[in-house]
């Protein structure tokens, strides 16, 4: 059965600068800043948290369905989604604002100064979640990280069309208050969030995750651990599901979405959260040895499941 990723497409443009960005910062002048760094690689990964999700969720053999929003340069990456057999009946075409892209520049140290512009996905709430009487093949659906306005009304409309969902509000989570995210959390199946995000989570909402797992609509609150694996909450209780040993660490870039692709595979299937949450782990481990967030085989990575 198809799942509805509701997220954000965009293009990621990635530099590297040999030195250290404090060699080149005077903390007395911050008041004047003008500094350019030489930045001798460069590379565009195609990106996003929809369309990250949705190329892990094809490799595995689901049926990925995107909500998002592409700009006028977005042509290219609307053919590559369409190309992996996925749904892009739901992707919003903007007819004058460009995709939305991020500019990262890592120097040696691993400090990163990033520069994200919005653009068309600050539109994608334009596009509406589909009521049944007209999309009811759709068995599951996440609101990942995408514009403001869109992850609040396709939270309300998922749930309006009954569509159980993951709620992931990643980098987004500071663009609603307490009484928001509670609202959204009484619409969701099931919370995924790093354990940086559920400690910003327990601040804004003033619950903890324990309490948040005791939400009778709320199926499991997921928090991931990077390497150590994940914590799986529910009705108070905790149970750690282990990390899988990655081959190597080249970068961690869309490792978070890679993980929520496997466990949407797993529900669209209807196994145990446990289950799902050690396919989710093992796919982790295997983009985080592959450079870019798109760029991961996942031949075998069923096996023993």
């Amino acid at each position: 059965m198809p799942a509805l990723i509701c997220g954000s497409l965009a293009f990621d443009t990635i530099t590297t600068f040999p030195g250290r960005f404090a060699d080149q910062i005077l903390p007395d002048q911050v008041h004047i800043l003008n500094v350019s760094f030489l930045v001798p690689t460069l590379r565009r990964e195609w990106g996003g948290c929809a369309g990250n999700m949705a190329y892990s969720l094809h490799l595995l053999g689901g049926q990925p369905v995107v909500l998002g929003a592409l700009g006028v340069d977005g042509g290219e990456y609307l053919a590559r989604i369409a190309g992996w057999g996925a749904d892009t009946s739901l992707i919003w075409r903007d007819a004058e604002l460009h995709t939305a892209q991020c500019h990262i520049t890592t120097d040696r140290d691993n400090n990163q100064i990033t520069a994200f512009h919005p653009g068309a996905m600050s539109h994608a709430h334009k596009v509406r979640v589909p009521p049944r009487s007209q999309r009811s093949d759709l068995a599951i659906g996440i609101v990942a990280p995408d514009g403001r306005d869109a992850m609040w009304q396709h939270a309300h409309q998922m749930h309006e069309a009954g569509i159980p969902f993951v709620f992931d509000p990643g980098q987004q989570l500071p663009q609603f208050d307490g009484a928001e995210h509670r609202e959204i959390l009484g619409l969701a199946s099931w919370l995924a969030l790093n354990d940086y995000e559920a400690r910003m989570l327990e601040e804004r909402t003033g619950q903890s995750v324990a309490e948040m797992s005791r939400r009778p609509n709320l199926r499991g609150v997921i928090v991931t651990l990077a390497a150590e694996g994940c914590e799986l909450w529910r009705g108070g209780e905790r149970v750690l599901v282990p990390g899988e040993k990655a081959a190597q660490v080249v970068d961690p870039t869309g490792c978070g979405d890679a993980f929520r692709a496997g466990l949407l595979y797993g529900l669209e299937r209807g196994w145990d959260l446990p289950r799902c949450l050690k396919l989710a782990n093992r796919i982790g481990a295997v983009k985080i040895a592959s450079r870019g967030p798109q760029n991961h085989a996942l031949a075998g990575v069923l096996d023993g499941l």
